[in-house]
């Protein structure tokens, strides 16, 4: 039987794609301004989708096998529920449709932002600030309806006499659907990345530092290049980036929720399903919440940076502060057991988040000393600048590093009931800080959606000659949306640190699935055989010798470690080599398509936008299929001692140089936009070439490697959830 208030969760999916539908028909019917535009527009239209068509190919083609792969193991070894196959196709469309509907959206919207600027900022900002919030709606809205959808068939479907079982099994099965998710937003993210990168660093070293002509110059053959990888991978990428990050933090509280009352002292079904349904409801809650929130979003003409942030900060606020109340209530009408407590481990999620995002911005907005002091440090050329912004990335890792542990203890402690050895709660609480983090992802997302349509709409208004008024509004835009890009990446981050928690704790639960599929009946502890549905977290922990002076635990940390840098380490070189083909190209251009420089002659856009797909696409496959292997052969190698230590090594590395390369990137780009606003010499200068330097650096570094590794840390957890039965069965040691 299904409690009555779930039903609350696919009534708010619904809403949330009903209003993504208004949102984009609203948008729609706005002007994209001169012929000029409308052309430039429809390049950039052309270029994404034809990228997207490619990568959704290639990403076609490594689900067909994996599928494969997951029904060989479920219907020839029994290995895996039967499920799993259909359920991990399921996560991975319903993520690539996300990422496809909000790149269809922004593509449309940037002409139109900018025809919007032409008359006033407000009206700029509506229309980006909307049409990127029909990216938070259908990410939300899709992500919900899978969930509730899955819930529903396994709930019917599943026949199991012991109701505590059953749920366990439903909420187990739920989170394979977690790993498609993941595995298309890693491919998403990285070849968006490669691709947006390439062009970028082509278009800024040649075009901004040798020719000396302005960002989005329609004399720049890597313009239009770079303006489609603004899409593919700031948006399409983000959209299926923070799918999983959504759908997983729910997945896995669930899976903590009905592990955590089927271990209590006294076991209640009833209960349990409240703990599984508790984090979809506040997740409902949170869309309505977020849709408040996109309507209080409006500002005056003249705003001043802190009052565009101001503006944005407004409608995140008033969703963060009315979802507490909703909460306690969420929680009290459930009756769940110790519900004032568990609210308080979702307040501090949300503080959490809030925290993560304020640090963000404040070492990457240029309102603030640390940016601007990286600007000065132009002064004496771009080494200092480099210097200076790895630096500035390094200490920005305290403040959010420190929330993270703040937020994990307290959250334990809240729901644990103040008991440390209560770890099935512990960890539930831990799982629902990160539902209450991403609980208003509507409007968090609408916020970084909005960055890459702002800055189309700047390429539009320079590429199309609006003049200096209209350029001066969409760069105003456009640098607010870096900030909320990097407060974006911030959130995802700290997402994935409390979500990456909650699944390591599930991947216990799949291995208690994994022992029961080969028939175990007890584990051996010490002297004592304890139940396989009886045995608790800490039983499995002694069983399977999980400690710090375990050499298979040690030697999985260590690998974990390495994987985070070897990706980052992969990924930045592959932005390296697809942007050397994209500068020799353009220096091709200028040197023999004679009167480019005067704008007697067009580039050949065609060529660029080429060389960025063929590069992006030869590129990502080796990096992302990498992060599905590890986990395999290290559970083969080292059994389950070692998959906990990679998980843990991942999670800890991946983290920290997530929050690093994020800063470090979206202090780079604004250090520059502050020198372009007139700063120590303004555009042109040996202060803003040396800043240029620095952005190109920070390129890969914010939009590439650092936003993979949150992806890459989720995904290696569900990979370990989903081979548990392989890694139970087969292990070596």
């Amino acid at each position: 039987m299904v409690n009555p208030l779930f039903w609350t969760v696919p009534g708010a999916s619904l809403l949330a794609l009903i209003l993504a539908w208004w949102f984009y028909r609203s948008m729609m019917k706005e002007s994209e301004g001169t012929e000029t535009m409308a052309r430039i527009a429809a390049h950039v239209r052309r270029g994404a989708m034809s990228y997207l068509k490619q990568q959704y190919k290639i990403v076609g083609i490594v689900f067909i096998v994996l599928a494969a792969l997951f029904a060989v193991m479920a219907y020839g070894f029994q290995l895996q529920n039967a499920w799993v196959p259909v359920a991990f196709l399921t996560g991975g469309f319903f993520s690539g449709l996300s990422g496809y509907l909000g790149m269809k959206t922004a593509t449309n919207a940037s002409a139109r932002t900018a025809n919007a600027a032409r008359t006033s900022l407000n009206g700029g900002l509506r229309v980006a600030f909307r049409s990127g919030a029909v990216m938070g709606l259908v990410v939300v809205g899709l992500g919900l309806l899978d969930i509730s959808l899955w819930y529903l068939i396994l709930n019917w479907c599943v026949d199991n006499a012991n109701p505590l079982q059953k749920m366990t099994m439903i909420t187990t099965t739920m989170l394979t659907f977690g790993m498609g998710a993941s595995t298309q937003a890693l491919f998403a993210r990285v070849g968006g990345g490669i691709y947006t990168k390439a062009a970028d660093v082509g278009a800024d070293l040649v075009g901004k530092v040798e020719a000396g002509i302005p960002e989005d110059d329609p004399r720049n053959p890597a313009t239009i290049a770079d303006n489609v990888g603004d899409n593919v991978g700031d948006v399409a990428g983000m959209g299926a980036d923070l799918y999983e990050s959504y759908c997983g933090s729910i997945l896995a509280t669930a899976a903590l929720g009905a592990a955590a009352f089927m271990q209590a002292a006294n076991p209640d079904p009833v209960m349990q399903m409240k703990a599984v349904i508790a984090p979809m409801l506040i997740a409902a809650v949170g869309i309505v919440l977020s849709i408040i929130g996109i309507f209080a979003v409006h500002t005056r003409e003249n705003a001043t940076m802190k009052d565009l942030l101001a503006a944005l900060s407004l409608g995140t606020n008033l969703s963060s502060v009315l979802i507490v109340g909703a909460t306690f209530l969420i929680l009290w009408i459930l009756g769940l057991t110790n519900w004032p407590l568990i609210g308080c481990s979702v307040i501090v999620g949300l503080l959490v988040g809030i925290i993560i995002g304020r640090a963000t911005e404040y070492y990457t907005s240029q309102s603030y000393k640390p940016t601007k002091k990286l600007a000065e440090a132009g002064t004496t050329g771009p080494a200092t600048v480099i210097i200076s912004g790895v630096g500035l990335g390094m200490v920005s890792t305290a403040i959010p590093v420190l929330a993270v542990v703040c937020g994990i203890i307290l959250s334990y402690w809240f729901a644990s009931g103040f008991d440390f050895t209560n770890v099935g709660m512990g960890l539930y609480g831990i799982g629902i800080a990160a539902v209450g983090m991403l609980s208003t992802l509507g409007i968090t997302l609408a916020t970084d959606a909005y960055g890459p349509i702002a800055d189309n709409a700047g390429g539009n208004a320079e590429m199309s000659g609006l003049g200096e008024g209209v350029r001066k509004r969409t760069d105003a835009l456009d640098s607010l949306g870096n900030t909320t890009a990097a407060t974006g990446k911030g959130f995802a981050i700290g997402s994935a640190a409390l979500t990456g928690l909650a699944l390591l704790a599930s991947y216990i639960e799949e291995i208690r699935i994994g022992l029961d599929r080969l028939g175990e009946t007890f584990i051996q502890i010490g002297d004592k055989a304890v139940g396989i549905h009886d045995a608790t977290f800490t039983d499995f922990m002694t069983y399977f010798e999980v400690n710090l002076m375990s050499p298979k635990v040690l030697s999985g940390m260590f690998i974990g470690s390495m994987m985070a840098f070897l990706f980052c380490g992969l990924t930045m070189n592959a932005v390296g080599r697809a942007a050397a083909h994209m500068v020799d190209e353009v220096r091709r251009q200028f040197r023999e398509i004679k009167g480019i420089l005067e704008g007697k002659a067009e580039p050949d856009y065609a060529r660029c936008v080429q060389i960025s797909t063929k590069g992006a696409q030869r590129e990502m496959v080796f990096p992302s299929i990498l992060a599905i292997i590890a986990p395999i052969i290290t559970g083969l190698v080292f059994g389950v001692p070692g998959v906990i230590g990679l998980l843990v090594g991942g999670l800890s590395a991946g983290f920290v140089l997530a929050i690093f390369m994020a800063n470090s990137g979206g202090a780079w780009d604004n250090a520059k936009k502050y020198i372009e606003e007139g700063n120590f010499g303004g555009k042109g200068s040996e202060v803003h070439r040396a800043t240029v330097v620095g952005d190109t650096v920070g390129d890969p570094f914010k939009d590439t490697s650092g936003p993979s590794l949150n992806i890459l840390i989720k995904l290696m957890s569900m990979v370990a959830i989903v081979m548990a039965g392989l890694t139970c069965s087969w292990s070596l040691f």
